[in-house]
């Protein structure tokens, strides 16, 4: 496959095609195979492994170049950079159906298993097994997006679960210790409670430390209270990122 230009030829090879309709007109990105879905995972960061040319086209396939007032007049804006980032975000990834197929097999199998990493069986505080909350999103008759991240289907995944009941599911809890200065440790806690589900510990001395169990959505807000409250004298560490009984491991 050969991309012409007025000044040169490139040639594109292995060529996956992102295609994006705006304002009535039709945008295109050459980037590499395998490369684009990797990069919506937040698996590859680096844009120079994702596009084959950091050119906005209107047809790959015949190397015709977007007009400049076009991308304008759609994007409302001439930054390429920005406009590429939208085009690989939004746009439509072009792939055969044998190619597709896979990629959607893999993806369905990444959301599982991040299901399955980051929860557990809130009675038992077991985790699933990748096959059971595989069936379970088979029961649920979810739609796999191929152009969402497997974290964001997957946290979707999670909140369906747990409104439909399908199964029996909860985020698995970190365990952490708070430390406090002791003199100002109760008024401090007490802006705390909130964002803790479970204290495990307590040591009331100078300084004060606690052994929590808590959400993880809950560890930013819980570290700038305890920043904040404490004036940069108090710290929270991370002792265990899920709270399994001993023994469990995802299988």
């Amino acid at each position: 496959m050969s991309i012409f230009q007025p000044s040169n030829q490139i040639k594109l090879t292995n060529v996956s095609v992102v295609k994006l309709k705006k304002g009535g007109k039709r945008f295109e990105i050459a980037c590499y195979k395998n490369k684009v879905l990797e990069w919506r995972n937040q698996i590859e960061t680096d844009l120079d492994e994702v596009l084959q040319i950091p050119t906005i086209f209107t047809n790959v396939s015949k190397g015709q170049l977007s007009n400049q007032e076009d991308l304008k007049k759609c994007f409302k804006t001439d930054d390429t950079n920005k406009i590429i980032l939208e085009i690989l975000k939004k746009g439509e990834l072009q792939v055969g159906e044998k190619e597709r197929a896979n990629q959607m097999e893999t993806l369905s199998k990444d959301i599982a298993t991040l299901v399955a990493d980051m929860c557990v069986n809130p009675g038992t505080k077991r985790p699933y097994t990748v096959t059971m909350i595989e069936k379970a999103i088979s029961d649920l008759h979810y739609n796999v997006s191929p152009s969402r991240s497997a974290k964001q289907q997957a946290l979707e995944v999670v909140k369906q679960l747990q409104e439909k009941r399908t199964l029996p599911i909860a985020r698995a809890q970190m365990r952490v210790k708070i430390t406090l200065p002791g003199k100002e440790a109760k008024k401090i806690k007490e802006q705390l409670v909130p964002h803790i589900a479970v204290i495990e510990d307590e040591n009331f001395g100078d300084p004060y430390d606690a052994i929590c169990l808590i959400d993880p959505g809950q560890l930013r807000p819980l570290t700038e209270k305890v920043s904040t409250g404490s004036k940069g004298r108090g710290g929270i560490e991370t002792l265990s990122l899920k709270d399994l009984e001993e023994g469990d491991e995802k299988l």
